[in-house]
């Protein structure tokens, strides 16, 4: 296996880099963390580590990217992903950089996210869903997800808003949590197989998502990227639960009401915005991507 040198970052470069870095997430989120220190949840944000699974600690550490090395860099030595990049250092600490064996090791994960994000980029946006995916989760049962959150319109009344209109669900990581009364009525039963032919660059959740494949592959893209993703994807979070059945103003959120033409209007100008944003970003995830898988190919010879 030949792996091409990296680039050296010195170490003052880095750190400043990396110092920057926990400055943006902590301006992002360090109100976020102040409550949770306390033992308090928050029904919105929450999501964004809970569901996604990377949690605030590890936003904060920067990544230079595959290809990059830092040097000096011996608080690196037990990172995963990461080796000692040969020959070591003559002064102090050895350079580290992203082990192309990680690479490798990552490499299906590398494939499905280019495809899944290539396949997305080529469909026109669809903008006629409402967000009524989280009315789906409700529909017809007694089993609320967030439990501590009235619904706005009560049980009947939100029953009654998903009667009137047509699911148009195209994401199946949304799909999945439907009830059993909401998921035949959308457009499609939607499956993890199809995944990557039913995404739509239009979806709240698609674009909530560039955040999780970016950290998918963590420590192989540049933080700088991944803290774009969770910064967008933040902003998708507050249209998703805005636009919600569930009464959030006591956390000092105004409701789209999507169960009138005026709000469902107003959600479709914002998820446009959103998607508008989504596209420069996924283009870059999707480069981003492509170099790595083409560097596991080299690696493998093929």
């Amino acid at each position: 296996m030949s792996v091409p040198p990296a680039e050296v970052l010195p170490e003052p470069a880095w750190r400043a880099r990396a110092a920057a870095h926990r400055l943006r997430v902590d301006a992002l989120i360090g109100a976020y963390l102040d409550r949770r220190a306390t033992g308090a949840t928050h029904p919105v944000i929450d999501f964004l580590f809970t569901y996604y699974g990377h949690t605030p600690a590890q936003l904060r550490r920067w990544h230079p990217g595959y290809g990059i090395a830092l040097a000096n860099a011996g608080e690196f030595a037990n990172t995963r992903g990461y080796h000692e990049m040969p020959p070591r250092h003559p002064d102090g600490d050895p350079a580290r950089t992203a082990d192309p064996d990680f690479l490798l090791a990552r490499r299906g994960t590398v494939e499905f996210v280019v495809d899944l994000l290539r396949a997305t980029a080529a469909r026109p946006a669809q903008l006629s869903c409402f967000g009524l995916h989280e009315w789906a989760m409700v529909y017809r049962t007694d089993e609320v997800r967030h439990r501590q959150l009235p619904l706005r319109l009560g049980s009947t009344g939100t029953d009654a808003v998903v009667d009137s209109m047509p699911l148009r669900c195209t994401h199946f990581d949304a799909f999945r949590f439907f009830t059993p009364a909401a998921a035949p009525r959308n457009a499609e039963a939607l499956t993890r197989a199809d995944q990557v032919h039913r995404e739509q660059p239009g979806c709240l959740h698609a674009t909530m998502d560039l955040y999780k494949w970016g950290f998918k592959l963590v420590p192989l893209i540049d933080s700088d990227l991944l803290l774009d993703c969770f910064e967008l994807a933040c902003a998708a979070r507050d249209l998703d639960m805005r636009a919600s059945p569930y009464d959030l103003s006591e956390l000092g959120y105004t409701a789209v009401p999507i169960e009138t033409p005026s709000g469902r209007a107003q959600y479709v100008r914002e998820q446009s915005r959103l998607a508008e944003r989504a596209g420069p970003l996924r283009d870059r995830l999707l480069a981003a991507a492509e170099i790595l898988l083409d560097a596991a190919r080299a690696l493998d010879g093929q």
